[in-house]
């Protein structure tokens, strides 16, 4: 491709340098004058970049990737045909299984090599974890786990927490996906309660409890020690369930300057459980590592909303397994053992469900929502954005009357100032007026702006020197301090000597009853206790 094309493809903001210089490095590579190969190449880098593992060939065949302009030539992608047999004839662009820099698959998607191994290592590991069940598990005594630790509900609808358990119960890969509020984290402390209770208070279970990041660590960490005190089990129960989580990257072991963990396939986790939670934000490279250092006979236990923002990394691992799943569909042998075991009748329409693989039985969506009504005007929102339905959406933003749901128009930046300081005062002067930390961060939770942007008079940086400004007005901070009495503080970088983690926030305060005007910045800890610090 001359250079000319590649400056105008660059200029208007279809490929970056590392596109444009991958692309080059591979064209060279090759010994090839192809256009194809530097095409195939700089898309498959640019959208890597943007979160997909692979380049789907089909969908760029034939695209005008700009317009005839000012003299110069349209830039098209080739045709499909053309594309591939030139890709084939290159010593850079391989077959599934060939080691080569791209792989070109039969559904015409070329792959960065490593992101195709990475694929294909964590489709085989699922693959080879769905063929059998676990066999030798206490039949009536999982009946009566079962009746216990998850009580009937009333709706008429499934147990769909009831069902995840006998899927935990029988398969070595389960995925189990729910909204907010759908009891994901107590489904799984009752899920262990289950197979805790399979063996004899004598042995034990190699149980690790992971998230992706240390915030995510912790926040399973709190909630796990909560539920587990409530369950309806016997003390030495409670007790077998771990009562820390750690990051995946410390559960695996890092080695500092690799890619590479030290738990891998050769040498697996000492587990017969793991249980990963906010698995939508496990990426591609990540989960592939993960699954290869769970043991094969070891249950792992993924946990997440599919529905959720994927990974920021390539691989929406997550959602793509989940995807097909949506329809409730589970084998007929399946619905039989489910059926047996729990007393659940499920409806003709997921019985007759047409083409069931085994791995649908592994997966389980919960849908009922314990912390809001499916009537109320927040069900119905997060419904409508789920379904991608944007009049229905609108429509229960502008028409509903339950007052969960508020949409309020910004005719200019005066007109937000003005809405932004009523809520303000009403919400925030709660928590400055009081001398608890631990009150303080209660009232500070209650109210929350997220901003979609970090710059602009919309942005991050605006809206808190709004906010500053409307609380200095008000007498209610002195901001003549940098660490003023009532300051906010939120974690941006993981520090696991202080036990602090991203996304964290602290409030600043003096120290209770003391005689002293020094700021500490008060935090939550993981059981309750406050842990503050000198900032």
């Amino acid at each position: 491709m001359n250079k000319s094309n590649i400056t105008r493809l660059h200029q208007a903001g279809i490929l970056t340098d590392i596109d444009i210089h991958f692309a080059g490095f591979m064209t060279d590579l090759a010994g090839s004058k192809y256009q194809e190969v530097f095409l195939g190449a700089a898309f498959v880098s640019n959208v890597t970049g943007k979160g997909d593992v692979c380049l789907d060939l089909a969908s760029f065949a034939g695209e005008v990737l700009l317009e005839k302009d000012d003299g110069m030539d349209a830039v098209i992608c080739p045709g499909l045909s053309v594309w591939k047999d030139n890709l084939m004839s290159t010593k850079v662009v391989g077959r599934p299984g060939d080691l080569c820099p791209l792989i070109l698959d039969e559904e015409n998607r070329l792959y960065l090599y490593r992101y195709w191994e990475y694929e294909k290592k964590l489709s085989d590991s699922i693959k080879e974890r769905v063929k059998e069940d676990i066999s030798g598990l206490n039949l009536s005594l999982i009946k009566d786990s079962i009746k216990r630790l998850f009580p009937e509900i009333i709706d008429g609808d499934v147990n769909w927490q009831r069902v995840a358990a006998i899927t935990s119960a029988f398969k070595k890969f389960c995925v189990i996906s729910g909204g907010p509020g759908t009891g994901k984290t107590t489904t799984v402390a009752k899920i262990l309660a289950l197979l805790l209770e399979q063996k004899s208070k004598e042995e034990n279970l190699r149980i690790f409890l992971a998230a992706p990041t240390g915030k995510a660590a912790a926040r399973l960490s709190e909630s796990i020690g909560n539920i587990k005190k409530k369950l309806n089990c016997k003390d030495y129960i409670k007790a077998a369930i771990p009562a820390e989580a750690f990051t995946i990257h410390r559960l695996l072991k890092t080695i500092i300057g690799s890619p590479f963990f030290r738990h891998n396939s050769e040498n697996p986790l000492p587990a017969d459980i793991v249980v990963i939670d906010e698995a939508s934000m496990v990426d591609l490279p990540l989960m592939s590592k993960l699954i290869q250092a769970v043991p094969v006979d070891a249950r792992l236990i993924l946990i997440g909303d599919s529905d959720q923002l994927a990974s920021v990394d390539p691989g929406s691992v997550l959602g793509d397994i989940c995807g097909s799943s949506h329809v409730r569909g589970f084998t007929a042998d399946f619905i039989d053992r489910v059926e047996e075991l729990t007393d659940e009748k499920f409806t003709d329409s997921i019985k007759q469900y047409k083409d069931i693989k085994v791995l649908h039985d592994c997966i389980v969506i919960l849908k009922k929502n314990y912390r809001f009504a499916d009537s109320s005007g927040i069900g119905g929102l997060s419904r409508a954005v789920k379904l991608g339905d944007i009049d229905k959406a609108l429509y229960l933003l502008k028409n509903e009357s339950d007052g969960s749901i508020i949409l309020e128009k910004i005719l200019s930046a005066d007109n937000f100032k003005r809405i932004l300081t009523d809520k303000v005062i009403k919400f925030h002067s709660e928590y400055l007026k009081t001398d608890d930390p631990g009150i303080a961060l209660e009232l500070f939770n209650r109210f929350k702006i997220l901003c979609a942007v970090k710059m602009g008079q919309f942005g991050v940086y605006a809206v808190n020197a709004i906010i500053e400004q409307i609380l200095s007005r008000e007498n209610l901070i002195q901001t003549e301090n940098l660490w003023y009495r009532g300051r906010p503080v939120l974690i941006t970088r993981n520090d696991y000597k202080l036990g602090l983690f991203n996304g964290d926030i602290g409030i600043t305060m003096p120290i209770p009853g003391s005689i002293s005007d020094d700021m500490y910045v008060f935090f939550p800890g993981t059981s309750g206790e406050l842990r503050y610090f000198f900032p």
